[in-house]
């Protein structure tokens, strides 16, 4: 089993209550291979929410997310991580397939956390959690890997 990013599914769970279907995803969901989830609604957040990004915390090491009129949803965001690797567990899922560029999911970028539109090299809390629970993960950004990686088997 494989789990993935519920909005690459095509459901409409984002941020802004749209979806953001990719046809390869949403194919392995299809054939009952892939199960999807959002780390956001499992963490207790309503769809719509307000945008969120990721930021270094001052004088640390530890990253925060923050939504743009400041609020900290730390807290939430890791709820949610953590309720994602439960279902993983449960479902026997050893790889993940994330949206790029979340707070939660990002697995290579992430929004700078100034709401600026800028990227920088990071990964989400879910994707962070996921990859030291020894998960193989891989974005919707990744096809042509995640095709080579699953030939392989």
């Amino acid at each position: 089993m494989i789990l993935v990013s519920a909005c690459l599914a095509g459901l409409s769970c984002r941020y802004d209550g749209t979806a953001c279907a990719v046809e390869w995803v949403c194919d392995l969901v299809a054939s009952g291979r892939a199960l999807p989830f959002c780390p956001e609604q499992l963490g207790g957040m309503a769809t719509p929410r307000e945008p969120a990004e990721l930021r270094l915390l001052p004088r640390s090491t530890e990253l925060a997310v923050f939504s743009r009129s400041g609020s900290d949803l730390t807290s939430v965001y890791r709820r949610g991580a953590e309720e994602g690797l439960k279902l993983a567990r449960l479902a026997g899922a050893s790889v993940a397939i994330l949206k790029e560029k979340s707070p939660s999911c990002g697995v290579r970028r992430v929004y700078s956390g100034l709401f600026d539109g800028e990227l920088r090299p990071g990964e989400g809390l879910t994707a962070r959690l996921f990859r030291e629970a020894s998960m193989t993960l891989f974005s919707d950004e990744e096809e042509a890997l995640w095709r080579a990686f699953f030939s392989s088997f």
